[in-house]
């Protein structure tokens, strides 16, 4: 995938995010499916964090190659994000969303080939040592993609 298809990948995926939340009752984006699965409202904020943060986790290996890079399951940011969902405005992270489309067209349109072949060790042992690439593919266009088809199963539980 060209680093062109990767962004408009992305974009499609927050568009059809978008999309479906704002036809959606706000009961229905509020309600857990079960009490160990996200909400829709936590999914979109986690969205609404994720890409900006893996972002300036690209930004920061190509300020420093060989920075190491990730995070794990808890992770402050990524918690907050899910957590205290209640107190913020659907509408409000539905505009965070809109807002990622010329984010992820700036700084991924800038990629180019040899940037994307940096390598860092990630902070995750998981991962090992990998490229840009990586992240761009697995962290922010199959992470975004991913997390549209969970508010799809969602949906056929609660509705």
């Amino acid at each position: 995938m060209t680093i062109q298809e990767s962004i408009q990948s992305v974009q499609k995926s927050l568009d059809k995010i978008i999309e479906t939340v704002e036809n959606l009752s706000e009961d229905i984006i509020r309600k857990n499916p079960t009490p160990e699965e996200w909400s829709i409202m936590q999914i979109i904020c986690h969205v609404a964090e994720a890409v900006p943060y893996w972002i300036g986790e690209i930004e920061n290996i190509k300020a420093a190659p060989g920075t190491e890079w990730g995070r794990h399951f808890t992770h402050a940011g990524r918690l907050a994000a899910v957590t205290n969902t209640e107190a913020r405005a659907v509408s409000d992270v539905v505009n965070e969303l809109k807002a990622l489309r010329p984010l992820v067209e700036e700084k991924l349109g800038g990629l180019d080939e040899a940037t994307l072949a940096i390598e860092s060790p990630s902070r995750n042992p998981n991962f090992g040592t990998k490229p840009i690439s990586f992240i761009v593919d697995h962290l922010i266009v199959e992470h975004v993609s991913k997390h549209f088809g969970q508010i799809q199963r969602n949906l056929s539980k609660l509705q």
